[in-house]
């Protein structure tokens, strides 16, 4: 038989082709039965999400018919302190809040996709607040929450597939809290798959877009979030934040959002993509429309409940004597940090904040963040790839990819070899692009990953060493913006170089709208050409045009611990701002 096949060579080759083709066609075949497998698990899921939401707008309607509301409106446009006050005092009841908030992101999730879940236990909720003598101090107010926070029943996706069926045994701390203090958390709102990303896009529950021009992205990871208080359809959102993802949302949807230092906050079931990193840090904050909101859920949460249910922690309550100083600040200031070019917006919302602030009183100084570019690439990029993207890589085994995370994903899957032949050939012309690619490489031992660890700490050190010899109170600086389009920021993660600068350093910092992009804001983005003048200074000058009309925020920022420090700044920002 060998003797036949040898004397027949062509016959040979036909034979192999045959069934090299045939494997081909199996793999094709397998792969459009899992796609097809997986399109079907995400229409069940979809339609059990429309299911909950017609649950809502039927427990919406049977509220109104109980607890009729006169005009939804006037009640829709109080603050939260305006309406806290109302609850307390029995002006309104939760359940005339309540119905008007669902109906409120009923239309926003039919307008820009924000909201994922409902959270059918508020139900319940009215019930034991009817029965509670003692009133917390969000008594009755809606929460939405992001849908990498636990909430017992749900699960906490992340855009994923295989984590459809990991329900959660019981809530967060931060949502316990919530509930114990009287809100009430009713809805839960859409993230980019796997978090790792600043637009808001997943497979499972499609594309959320900014409330403010659907050509633009909400930002993200918190971007559902960012997207449905900026429609009117909660008054408060909790969200998490690794690079800008409170931020970003905020800047982008023109609302105000704030991060505190990691661990002020509990973290106890929050989801995260890449459990385990270290150097760049992550925790939750809230979202809300002004920044006495924000002061106001810091001064809640950080209570006894918190403190008990996490005992990791530190028992630290709101300082409201420092938060409601009006001694004179000392604040460093910058308008580009070097890395990555400011649009003509962003630089023009900080020095126009910085004459206001100098007018009312303050002393505004230029401040310089120490080696911006190494902050950013070699500490935060390293540290958040230092198993080379293993881990982030895991969450899609078997999942779809959603097209906005192809590009960073593709980058991931790259082996350390070709990833330092690629540096090589890159660095005489894109020298930001190759110490990029040099840096997704996995770190090669837990000695290297140790003295990370010690560069991010040092690296944090002379920051804060540099920050107390001009004997700064806070910073003010930019904040990326205006919002881009969609689709962008899966190629622009260097872009969010104003933001991950101080979940490395973990400082707490906020954001407040001060203005909106102009025409001529727009004219003078013609001449935008970035730092490094290469494809992602090109893409980025893309990704912002057409901005005419969207919010621009500052950033605010303090050092660790100080939070009622960084929301004093916010507050008399957003202060002069308006008179």
């Amino acid at each position: 038989m060998l003797a036949e096949i040898r004397g027949f060579p062509g016959g040979v080759r036909a034979l192999c082709a045959l069934l090299a083709g045939s494997a081909v066609s199996l793999l094709l075949l397998l792969r459009w039965m899992r796609i097809r497998r997986l399109l079907a698990v995400i229409k069940r899921v979809r339609e059990k999400r429309d299911t909950a939401l017609r649950r809502m707008e039927e427990t919406a309607g049977r509220l109104a018919n109980q607890f009729p509301v006169a005009d939804p409106a006037v009640i829709l446009s109080l603050s939260l302190a305006e309406l806290s006050k109302k609850l307390q005092d029995g002006s309104v009841s939760p359940e005339m809040v309540l119905q008007c908030y669902m109906r409120k992101a009923l239309e926003a999730a039919g307008e820009v996709n924000c909201v994922v879940d409902y959270l059918d236990e508020c139900e319940e909720q009215l019930e034991e607040l009817r029965r509670q003598k003692h009133k917390g101090p969000l008594y009755g107010v809606p929460v939405s929450i992001k849908e990498n926070i636990s909430c017992k029943g749900h699960a906490c996706t992340l855009g994923l597939i295989k984590r459809l069926n990991l329900t959660a045994s019981e809530d967060s701390v931060i949502v316990q809290v919530l509930k114990k203090q009287g809100a009430i958390p009713f809805v839960r709102t859409n993230v980019p798959q796997s978090m790792l990303n600043y637009d808001c896009s997943n497979p499972i529950y499609g594309q959320t877009l900014n409330p403010l021009n659907h050509k633009k992205t909400p930002g993200g990871s918190s971007g559902g979030e960012g997207a449905l208080i900026a429609s009117g359809g909660s008054i408060l959102g909790v969200g998490s934040d690794i690079g800008g993802s409170i931020r970003l949302p905020s800047t982008f949807c023109g609302i105000c959002g704030f991060k505190p230092t990691g661990n002020r906050f509990s973290k106890r079931g929050i989801v995260v993509s890449s459990p385990g990193q270290r150097s760049v840090t992550a925790m939750a904050g809230p979202l809300a429309r002004d920044v006495d909101s924000l002061a106001l859920v810091m001064k809640t949460l950080l209570c006894k409940d918190m403190f008990n249910l996490d005992p990791v922690v530190p028992p630290l309550p709101f300082n409201e004597e420092v938060y409601s100083s009006s001694r004179p600040l000392c604040i460093g200031y910058y308008d580009d940090d070097g890395f990555t070019q400011a649009t003509p917006s962003m630089r023009r919302a900080v020095l126009e904040t910085k004459a206001l602030l100098e007018r009312a009183g303050h002393k505004l100084v230029p401040f310089t963040p120490p080696e911006v570019e190494r902050a950013i690439i070699t500490l935060s990029l390293r540290g958040l790839m230092a198993d080379g993207g293993a881990t982030f890589l895991d969450n899609f085994k078997g999942d779809i990819v959603d097209p906005n995370l192809k590009a960073q994903v593709s980058l991931y899957f790259l082996p350390n070899w070709l990833n330092r032949l690629l540096s090589i050939i890159m660095k005489p012309v894109f020298p930001r692009v190759s110490e990029v690619m040099r840096n997704t490489e996995s770190l090669r031992s837990v000695k290297d990953l140790w003295k990370h660890h010690t560069e991010v700490e040092e690296y944090r050190q002379e920051f804060i060493a540099k920050w107390k010899k001009q004997d700064l109170d806070a910073v003010l600086c930019p904040i990326l913006g205006p919002a881009l389009t969609i689709g962008y920021p899966g190629q622009l993660s260097t872009a969010v170089s104003y933001s991950i600068l101080y979940n490395l350093v973990d400082f707490p910092a906020g954001v407040v709208p001060v203005t909106t992009v102009t025409k001529e804001d727009e004219e003078n983005l013609k001449s935008y050409v970035g730092h490094y003048n290469d494809f992602w200074d090109r893409l980025m000058k893309k990704a912002v045009t057409d901005g005419v009309g969207l919010p621009v925020s500052v950033q605010c920022v303090a050092l660790p611990w100080q939070e009622e420090q960084c929301l004093r700044l916010m507050k008399e920002v957003e202060r002069v701002v308006k008179t």
